[in-house]
């Protein structure tokens, strides 16, 4: 049995068996198709790599091979995506010992320390003139307003709002449940200013197409009857959020994501408790959350201002 061989099965196990998306099962096949092109060298001519063949030596020197790795345009990867290789080599290993079949133990795949990125957010004032900066008088700017205003109020990822029906909202309630990362359901709350932007989105929409938010392209053509040709995309709503940070002369990089974070940290700052903004992220893993710490920046202000004497 040949380890390409037990890839394929490994990646359907992570679709059915964990239940990952589409992205993750595609990232950890071309993670482990690399790993299988940076080890072939170390095979005889025309040999396939058997899971026995894994040895903390043939390890070694993917990791050294992978670390020089460059692409067509001679740029090498970073330490978080060589850090992704391996998790995705450590989570195949894991798979081989649970079928029992005898190969390198996943415990001697160390990760590399990836530095933490610097999270970016809005500030309050900083969302308002994001929100101010979207027309209301048409359809389009309903549409946007909304979009933005769901992103910070309900701290939702891109592709749970992409996904989002019609049906899914309570408005009333001003709650839902969407599905997440590992098809976990997670309650979402969101503001009374949220919900009537909403409101006031579909009450200017004249169909009765599922999608809660629809691209308004003329040129689209009908694909299907359930109205999925119309919902906006990741990279649709992307454009939008950019469009408006241009437009409220905001000079930050700005992204969906980056509302995420500013919900995150507007809550945290108000003194709300990290495991329950963990629950509202929808984390497994509370480390996950306290790359949210930075905040603790302002309250270190106003120790060291109340607490620490200053000289004449």
């Amino acid at each position: 049995m040949y380890v390409s061989d037990l890839i394929n099965d490994f990646l359907e196990y992570v679709e059915i068996e964990r239940g990952r998306s589409r992205h993750t099962i595609d990232n950890y096949g071309l993670y482990l198709a690399r790993f299988l092109e940076l080890t072939a060298e170390d095979l005889p001519e025309g040999a396939e790599l058997k899971p026995k063949d894994i040895t903390p030596e043939l390890l070694r020197r993917y990791r050294l091979r992978l670390n020089r790795y460059k692409n067509e345009n001679n740029i090498g990867l970073s330490a978080l995506t060589q850090a992704y290789h391996l998790i995705a080599l450590r989570g195949f290993l894991r798979y081989l010992a649970r079928r029992g079949i005898d190969s390198l133990d996943p415990s001697l795949v160390d990760l590399p320390k990836a530095t933490k990125k610097q999270v970016t957010f809005l500030h309050f004032d900083e969302i308002e003139r994001l929100l101010d900066s979207i027309p209301l008088d048409t359809e389009s700017g309903l549409r946007d307003r909304a979009i933005i205003e769901l992103l910070f109020s309900g701290g939702l990822r891109v592709s749970e709002l992409c996904s989002l029906n019609r049906d899914q909202i309570n408005l009333e309630r001003r709650e839902f449940v969407v599905r997440g990362k590992g098809s976990k359901d997670r309650p979402i709350f969101i503001s009374a200013s949220a919900a009537e932007r909403v409101k006031d989105y579909l009450d200017a929409r004249r169909d009765q197409l599922p999608a809660l938010f629809l691209n308004n392209s003329k040129n689209l053509q009908a694909a299907t009857t359930s109205g999925d040709y119309r919902r906006l995309t990741p990279r649709s709503i992307e454009r939008i959020v950019e469009k408006y940070t241009r437009a409220a002369g905001i000079t930050k990089h700005v992204t969906p994501h980056t509302l995420r974070h500013s919900f995150a940290t507007d809550l945290l700052m108000n003194g709300a408790d990290i495991r329950a903004v963990q629950s509202l992220l929808g984390h497994s893993n509370i480390a996950t959350t306290q790359i949210y710490t930075h905040v603790t920046d302002q309250h270190l202000r106003e120790v060291h201002s109340k607490f620490h004497s200053e000289t004449n």
